[in-house]
This record gives structure tokens, sequence and C-alpha cells, in this order.
């Protein structure tokens, strides 16, 4: 577990949004996805490939390995090193093999993607770079603060490098995604997973709470509905009539935090996406190229666009608006919360009760309130990883103790809400138990599983893709046969 583990840690280190941001515009994919390493290279030396057909010359100084028709220099080990260190990761336990490695990798993932078709969007690219580029200048302060930082003259060329970084990365996730898509952990390979754990090793996990609440979510007019409604309309017609770009659109009055820097982008959506029911439906009734009429959702009010159609996936752009709520609605929530929360404290209800009879928020009511974990969906959040505004709020509650009303906006785009919480139970730091713990080690079992077949596809296609090492890093002791002894 501890290898697994550290692997892991190195893996997401290495894929942190914007990491390789510095890296040699000669390590990724062109716009068609694909980079023959002759049209980049000084042809000084005869490679190899997949055939002994084709031969590829490439310049040789400077090259670290060569992973398909991906080249990585030395100055890309360092450059990785330098963006590890400058966001604060910690690097003491990665060494340039191991982040060689790494990138080999990255690398090898993005070149199956391709020969697999698993390909990434040019829209979707760019906007996931406008995105990112706009974060890195209110990081740094400016974008000539920016520009300096990464060496380039204009932003043309900062884009263009970011891009094609943006592209390998994106490539290189939907592989893995693919490879551990249809992985599933069964109850009885979860058991053998436990069971052979020695015990003087078994994972501890530390403090734990179990919280309820019960939410009042303010309503809109149906006035405030309509003028939403209207505005939609306009701007589909504008769209429709007028050749006006939806994804500009979203990002100018688009109110989903999650797609508006991206013009309102969502991708690979599926019928098994965790989308709202409603959302999905009007999605999948759409042809490739439509507008959908203005409808509503528990986030408010949505027109979707259709960019395109992939057998049972759908690249989509949508537009989020919600209904204005008056503040006297909003009074009006906080003052029946209140009333709930002393009937509680008085014993006429419990507050599983008042829960299923009084909350407005369909995902907890029916279970007395019990709030889920995000990462796995358990009824126990870990303190130290507990989301920080959450602990905030629960922290000085004692037992029994119910929280005064909380406003709060909806993290996920919907509109503003007053709730109460209490802290049904409290576990104290032990070692795994099976029965006590078992989503925790059902997740645990799935990873261990997901990373074999990682493992695997990873022996299988080094095998049969062509990759070369630099003479002076053939001695690394990788991870993987990237040697091919």
């Amino acid at each position: 577990m501890h290898k697994i583990t550290k692997s892991l840690i190195l893996g997401s280190l290495i894929c942190m949004q914007g990491i390789l941001s510095a890296q040699s515009s000669n390590a990724v994919a062109s716009d068609s996805q694909e980079e023959p390493m002759a049209s980049t290279m000084q042809a000084e030396a005869e490679i190899k490939k997949d055939t002994s057909e084709n031969l590829k010359r490439i310049k040789l100084d400077g090259i670290a390995a060569v992973v398909g028709d991906y080249v990585i220099l030395d100055s890309d080990i360092d450059k990785t090193l330098i963006d590890l260190k400058s966001q604060g990761a910690s690097t003491e336990d990665i060494t340039r093999c191991g982040l060689l490695g790494k990138l080999m990798e990255d690398r090898l993932y993005a070149h199956q993607a391709v020969q697999d078709s698993l390909l990434v969007s040019d829209d979707e690219v760019a906007a996931t770079t406008e995105a990112q580029i706009q974060e890195l200048v209110s990081r740094t302060g400016s974008m000539a603060k920016l520009l300096k930082f990464y060496k380039k003259d204009d932003e043309a060329s900062l884009r263009e490098e970011i891009g094609k970084i943006n592209k390998l990365r994106m490539l290189s996730e939907k592989m893995q995604r693919d490879i551990i898509s249809e992985i599933e952990i069964t109850p009885e390979e979860v058991r053998q997973f436990f069971n052979k754990i020695p015990e003087d090793e078994r994972p501890v996990f530390g403090a734990e709470l179990e919280i309820s609440q019960i939410v009042k979510q303010p309503k809109p007019t149906e006035a405030e509905k309509q003028k939403v409604i209207d505005k939609l309309n306009t701007i589909k017609a504008d769209i429709e009539d007028n050749d006006a770009s939806f994804s500009v659109k979203a990002i100018l009055y688009s109110q989903d935090p999650g797609s508006k820097p991206r013009g309102g982008l969502y991708t690979s959506i599926t019928k098994k996406s965790g989308f709202d029911k409603t959302f999905k439906d009007v999605a999948f009734s759409l042809r490739q190229g439509e507008v959908s009429d203005p409808f509503e959702t528990m986030f408010g009010f949505h027109i979707i666009y259709i960019e395109k159609i992939r057998g049972q996936e759908l690249d989509l752009r949508h537009i989020l608006i919600q209904p204005e709520i008056s503040q006297e609605a909003l009074d009006g929530a906080k003052s029946e919360l209140d009333s709930i929360r002393q009937k509680v404290l008085d014993g006429k209800f419990t507050f599983a009760e008042a829960a299923l009879n009084f909350s407005d928020e369909k995902e907890t009511k029916f279970d007395g309130g019990l709030l889920r974990n995000p990462t796995n969906f358990d009824s126990k959040f870990e303190l130290t990883k507990m989301d920080p505004t959450l602990y905030n709020q629960v922290r000085n509650l004692k037992d029994n103790e119910i929280s005064y009303p909380i406003f709060e906006e909806d993290p996920r785009g919907g509109g503003p809400k007053y709730k109460i919480l209490k802290v049904t139970n409290r576990y104290d730091e032990h070692i795994a138990d099976f029965a006590r713990d078992y989503t925790k080690i059902q997740q645990l079992a799935l990873t261990e599983k997901q990373y074999n077949a990682i493992k695997k596809w990873m022996e299988e296609h080094i095998e049969d893709t062509y990759i070369s090492v630099n003479d002076k890093n053939r001695e690394c002791n990788f991870a993987n046969n990237w040697v091919k002894n």
C-alpha cells in the first residue's frame, strides 16, 4: 500500500493544473493531435519506430527520452521540478529519474489516446487554456508578470504553448479514465483486500463526525422566473438569428461557476453522468447544433447548445441564470428555521423528523438530514479532511447542540439558502475496522484494483510502442520497464 500511495501522490503532483506550463512545445501534440518527431527535430541520427520500415531522424543532444511521437528534453525535467517547487509541492522524495518516468507515462497515455481516437476538441482545449491563463494572471498580478515568468514575448505564444501542454494533459487524462472506466469492486474482493493487510499495517482513520442539516431554500416569485425565461429566450434568438457565439454569451451571462470560464462547456456527458436528470433529459433530446428552449432545474433556468454528439456521449454548452430572490423571502426562510430549531430543542420533534417534514433539500431530508461526504458518499467526515467552510460551521458545536441559521450561497450554482446544522455522531481516531469503515476500505480496494489495471496496461503498451531512453538515463531504476530489459 505504501508503494501505491507514493506512486499516486507523485502522479497527482505532476498532473496538477498548469504544472507543465513551462515545458517545451516539442513535447506536445499538434492541432491534429499527432506530432511526428521528424517535423520538429534536426536529422542527425536514425531512430527506429514501431515497424522496421519507417525510420525517423532526430537530434540527440538534450533528449532525455522518446515515447511514441513525443520527445522529452532534459530541460523538461528541470522545468517541471522548478514548477513543482514554485507551487509549494514537496520534492524531497522526487528524483530526476522518478520525474522522467512520470513524464514518460504521461506521453505514453497521450500517444495511445491518439491511436485509440480518444481525442479532445480544440474548443475544449482553448476554453481550458483561457480559464487557466486568467487564473495565472490573478495569481501573478498581471499579464506582463506572467509573460516574464514564462519568458514569453507576447500573449499569443503563451496561449499556444499552454494550449499544446493542456492538449497533451487532457489526452493523457482521457486515456487513464478510459482504462479504469469499467472497473468495479465486489464485496468479496473488498474482504480479501482487507484480510491481506497485516494487522499491524492496517490504516488509521482520524476523528470523524456525522453531520445533519435542515435547509430552507427561498423561492423566487413567478414574475422573477419569467424575467429569466425572457432573457434566455432573447439570448437564444440572438444565437439562432444573428449567429451570436453561444460561448461568448455563456461567459457574459451564465451563473454556473464550473463552466462559465469555459464558455459553458461540458464534455463527454453520458446518461450516467452525475448531472440533474432534467438537464440530461433535455440534452439527449436535442440534435447536434440545436439550442434548447429555457427549462428549469433545482439550480435555476438553463438553455443548452449541443456542440458534438459521439455515439452515447455529448459535448455541450449551457447557460444558467437564477431568478432574483427577494430579501423578504430570505428573511422568511431564516425566521422559519429559527422556529424549527426551537421546536426541536423543546422536544416537539426530533431533528430527523424536522428534516423530513420541513427541509427543502431532497438529497438529505429523507435520511434525517444526514450529509454525505462527496469524496466517497459515506456519512462520516474526517476532521482533517473536511471542507474548511463546513468545518468552521460545526467545529464549536457540542453534542445535541443545533446551530443558529447559517446563510450560504450554493457552490454548485444554485440560489442562496439558510440552514441549521447538528453533529449527530462523533468517532474517535481508530485502526480500520472492516464493518465500521467498509466504505473507506472499499475505496482503497478499488484504488488498488485500478492501479493494477493501469500497471498491466502500461506493461503491455510499453512493449508495443517505440521508446528510447538516453544513455545517461538508462541506469535509472524506473518503476516501469522503459529500457525494455
